[in-house]
């Protein structure tokens, strides 16, 4: 999304981890917290996000515990079980739920967020073997398809995170922030792969 500027975007690699800097009760505090960590430890201006599930019928849960519901080292698939028993008495109708995500960017002397949201609904099983987490029980309406039945184009024309992203990209173009950068600096992000990524 940024290559149009013509910026170099760099992650942390695939062994980094931010889970310890998450102690936020909110997406915006998680994504904040992590830009704002990796800027000061960087010092370059640095792109985070944080993003998960929230289910009406559990009050917004498992929201910004998406990753770790179900415990500690739970695969995706047990994460699913724990969500599909927790709904297993609660009817289709009422199983409204929305992905959301939370970019963030921290620059030195300002910080920014945009919030995107992907509507839906739970299933009462999986369907697709695309995707990850939850999107085999994430049916997203206006394409008759679960998130792990969609192409990658098609994800990210519609996720959650494809909106927060497009969103801070846009602002990118038009703030006075990139104009502050020198041939060869970089935008550090500490979720690399989540921006990078087409999801």
């Amino acid at each position: 999304m940024l290559g149009r500027a013509g910026l170099e975007v760099v992650g942390l690699g695939d062994l980094a981890t931010t889970e310890e800097i998450e102690t936020g009760s909110s997406f915006a505090e998680n994504a904040l917290l992590k830009a704002r960590y990796y800027r000061k430890a960087s010092g370059l201006i640095t792109l985070a996000d944080d993003s998960g599930l929230e289910v009406d019928a559990l009050g917004g849960a498992p929201g910004v515990y998406s990753a770790r519901y179900g415990g500690a080292g739970a695969s995706d698939e047990e994460r699913v079980n724990k969500l599909l028993n927790a709904l297993k008495e609660v009817p289709p109708e009422h199983r409204a739920a929305r992905f959301v995500c939370v970019a963030a960017i921290a620059w030195d002397g300002g910080e920014q967020t945009f919030t995107g949201e992907a509507p839906g609904r739970i299933l009462a099983e999986p369907r697709g073997q695309a995707g990850f987490g939850y999107d085999p029980v994430f049916f997203y309406e206006p394409l008759g398809r679960t998130f792990a039945e969609l192409t990658t184009t098609e994800k990210a024309e519609v996720s959650h995170r494809g909106s927060a992203f497009r969103q801070l990209a846009g602002w990118l173009r038009e703030a006075d922030v990139l104009d502050r950068l020198k041939p060869g600096d970089r935008i550090d992000t500490p979720t690399g792969d989540s921006f990078a990524c087409s999801q």
